[in-house]
Parts: C-alpha cells; structure tokens; sequence
C-alpha cells in the first residue's frame, strides 16, 4: 500500500464535501478557473493545505531535469484535483490526472466537473496502480 493512500483518501472525502459546497454556492455552468479559485479558497477556509504548482524532478533515460507542473490542486502533498467545466469528461482528462499522479507519486486523484448539474454525476475519483494493495 502506498504510505499515503489512507491519508489522500481521508483528504478525498473532505475535497469532494468542499466541491460540493463551491457547487451548491456557484452552481453549474461557469468557467474552470472560477471553481479553481473558489475550491482553492474553500480548502483554506477549511485549513486543508493545498498548492496548485510544484517543481519535480523528471527522469528520461538517465536524464534528469527539473520541471515546473501546473496542476489545479495538490491537497497536503497527496491528493492530486483536476477540476473542469465541460460537457462530458473524456478519455483524455483522466488520461492527464493518471500521467501527473504517476510522476508525482500521488496515490488518489479527483476529476471534478462543476458543469455537472448534480455534482455526484461529475465526480472521477482515481487510484494510481499498486497505490491501494498491500
């Protein structure tokens, strides 16, 4: 089991009760920065510490540079948030949270798409291979 599985996924319930209150708020149907910016400020209200960059370290074939990754929310370092405002989630947002848990070693991840009307239907939640075996 990864060593912060049982952390994110706490984390995990706090974040989508946190999006869901931003959604009651704000509804359905703004821009993808709004809900960033209001789940950002909703988190800190709720002193869960998050940030929504961080520079890693990339390998490739024995190369090794450092790479600044523009994410929406990393929750205390282990919870990874990809929100959106679209009509449908597709192939490929869940395609980018996986590829940014797997290079950042974060075992759980949320797709959240405010467009939803009812927040529950536009929920992904996302476990990185491994990360929740024993």
């Amino acid at each position: 089991m990864h060593l912060n599985f049982i952390k994110a996924d706490k984390l995990s319930h706090e974040v989508i009760s946190a999006a869901i209150e931003v959604h009651k708020l704000k509804g359905p149907g703004l821009l993808e920065p709004i809900y960033q910016k209001c789940l950002y400020r909703e988190l800190f209200l709720r002193k869960i510490p998050c940030i929504r960059e961080k520079q890693i370290p990339i390998e490739y074939k024995g190369y090794v540079f450092e790479e600044k990754l523009r994410f929406d929310l990393l929750v205390d370092d282990c919870l990874l948030v990809e929100t959106k405002s679209v009509e449908a989630l597709l192939p490929i947002h869940v395609a980018q949270l996986l590829s940014y848990m797997k290079l950042m070693d974060i075992p759980i991840g949320l797709l959240i798409n405010f467009h939803d009307p009812l927040l529950k239907k536009g929920l992904r939640r996302l476990i990185l291979k491994g990360s929740d075996s024993r």
